[in-house]
């Protein structure tokens, strides 16, 4: 396989050559290009999440395997699904090669093992009709390939996201997008542009599910956790623009409910009761 595209940037030699000024504003430049590039492939992303959806609206899971970069970005995506969406942990899940302990340092040879994969997925509870996305720039990582080789063997639903046209990931899934963001500006560090477009594209598939799933009021989170005093405030606000009332009537019912969901429910119930 040639050279991940990621990796050649002639233009961006000599680095250390150049002041911080510089340096932010090649970055910043850069940066800049990730968009379009996402866009070209929003119409593979948005197949991508319906198959997502469908597996999930059918009591399937979705799980992100990936290492190093790609790894921590799935892990993050999953982890924000819960205090967002309301849904249970297990609904979105994010395996890194080399376990928990490689979300903050490096696993030696941990990427390179084509076998991990499936055994992390099994102890994770995979099940027939889940759906599983593999994530790598360089779209050749061998944990997440032999991951996605495995699955598609015992016929699960698979995806990949990479960072290189005709990687050997988009040819070894069902379901394939490729975000090209080009040289990076420290040749081969996907950490930038890849990571950044990653990002982008994660944010997409678990929101879009997320709010075809029903877990999205208007454009409002109902069904968030409320774990702190700023979330506990927007749910209150929620209540009082929803239900026309004032604050003190919008803390009891969250106090009642636990949930913003349950409290404008509980409270129209109430009202046609009343009426």
């Amino acid at each position: 396989m040639n050279r991940p595209t990621t990796e050649s940037a002639p233009e961006h030699d000599a680095l250390e050559t150049k002041s911080t000024a510089d340096l932010i504003g090649l970055m910043h430049a850069a940066d800049r290009t990730v968009a379009d590039a996402v866009g070209e492939s929003l119409p593979q992303i948005a197949v991508l999440a319906e198959a997502v959806y469908h597996r999930l609206a059918h009591g399937g899971r979705l799980f992100y395997i990936g290492a190093g970069t790609s790894g921590r970005l799935g892990i993050l995506d999953a982890s924000e699904c819960p205090p967002t969406f309301g849904v249970p942990s297990e609904w979105v899940t994010g395996i890194i090669a080399g376990g928990d302990s490689a979300i903050r340092k490096a696993v030696e040879g941990a990427e390179d093992d084509t076998r991990q994969a499936i055994a992390d997925l099994r102890s994770a509870g995979l099940g027939s009709g889940d759906f599983v996305l593999g994530i790598a720039a360089s779209g050749k990582t061998p944990y997440v390939l032999g991951g996605i080789l495995d699955c598609r063997k015992e016929g699960i639903a698979t995806g990949g996201l990479s960072c290189n046209p005709g990687s050997l990931l988009s040819k070894a899934c069902d379901y394939a997008v490729e975000v090209c963001t080009g040289a990076e500006v420290v040749a081969g560090s996907t950490r930038m542009k890849a990571g950044t477009a990653t990002k982008m594209v994660l944010n997409m598939i678990s929101t879009s599910v997320m709010i075809r799933l029903g877990r999205v009021k208007g454009n409002k989170m109902v069904d968030m956790q409320l774990t702190n005093a700023k979330l506990n405030d927007r749910a209150e606000q929620m209540l009082m623009e929803e239900l026309r009332i004032g604050r003190k009537q919008a803390k009891e019912l969250l106090r009642i409910h636990q949930n913003v969901r349950k409290a404008i429910d509980a409270y129209v119930h109430q009202q046609g009761k009343t009426r």
